[in-house]
C-alpha cells in the first residue's frame, strides 16, 4: 500500500473512532453542574450578620423537562454561624433556613417563584410561602430562586465582639419535598443533585454605614 493511502487510512479510522466518542456522549445524561458563585458577601451591623449570595444556576434538562410538565421543584437555602473554639468542638450560635419553590403555570405561561418564612425542623406539610413573583421566562425565575439579599442570619446579641464566627450557607435542590413518585430513584440520577456551600469569616465588629461587606472564603 503507497505511504499516501496508508495516512488517508488512518485519518479515515480517527475521524470514526472520534465521531462515534463525541455521538456516545451525546447520548449521556446530562450532569448537574455546581452552582457558580457569582457573589457571597457577609456584613455585621447593629441588626446582626446579613447574607448576600448571587449564583449562576443552570437546570438539567430533566429538571426543567419535570417544570414543564408542572412539577414543582423545591430549593432550601441554609446558613449557620459558629464560634470556633481552640478547646472543644465550634459551637452553633444560630441557624436559619429558607425554602423557595418553582413552578410553571401552563394556562399563563408564566413562572411563579415562592419563598418561605419556615424556622428549621419545620415538616414539609407546614411549610408556608408568604411571598409569591412571577416572572415571564425561566431564567427571570431562576435568578430569583438563585439568591439571597441581606438575609439576616443572626441576631444583634448573638454575636460578641472580639469573636471569631464563622459563617456557613449551603444551596441544594431539596429532592424529599418532590411528589412521591419522583422522589423514587432520583438518588442516582446525577441531572438531580445541585448543591454549593461556602464558608465566610464574620467581621469581628460592627461595620460602620458603608463598609464594603465581607468577600466569600474559599
Amino acid at each position: 500500500m503507497a505511504p499516501g493511502a496508508a495516512v488517508r487510512r488512518g485519518v479515515r479510522q480517527w475521524s470514526g473512532w472520534l465521531l462515534g466518542l463525541l455521538l456516545a456522549l451525546s447520548l449521556l445524561p446530562a450532569l448537574a453542574r455546581e452552582p457558580e458563585v457569582l457573589q457571597s458577601t457577609l456584613k455585621r451591623s447593629g441588626d446582626g450578620a446579613q447574607l448576600s449570595v448571587r449564583l449562576g444556576l443552570e437546570p438539567s434538562p430533566a429538571v426543567e423537562d419535570a417544570l414543564l410538565k408542572g412539577v414543582p421543584i423545591y430549593f432550601v437555602w441554609q446558613a449557620d454561624v459558629v464560634r470556633e473554639r481552640w478547646y472543644w468542638t465550634d459551637k452553633r450560635i444560630s441557624q436559619v433556613t429558607r425554602t423557595v419553590r418553582l413552578a410553571y403555570q401552563p394556562l399563563t405561561r408564566r413562572w411563579r417563584v415562592s419563598y418561605s418564612s419556615d424556622s428549621p425542623g419545620t415538616p414539609a406539610a407546614g411549610i408556608q410561602y408568604p411571598l409569591h413573583q412571577n416572572h415571564d421566562t425561566l431564567a427571570d425565575a431562576l435568578a430569583g430562586v438563585s439568591r439571597v439579599a441581606g438575609w439576616p442570619i443572626a441576631e444583634p446579641g448573638r454575636l460578641e465582639d472580639g469573636v471569631r464566627y464563622t459563617a456557613q450557607w449551603r444551596f441544594r435542590l431539596d429532592l424529599s419535598l418532590l411528589p412521591r413518585p419522583f422522589q423514587i430513584g432520583m438518588a442516582n440520577q446525577p441531572g438531580w443533585d445541585v448543591e454549593v456551600q461556602r464558608s465566610l469569616e464574620v467581621p469581628s465588629r460592627n461595620e460602620p454605614e458603608g463598609a464594603a461587606m465581607v468577600p466569600e472564603v474559599r
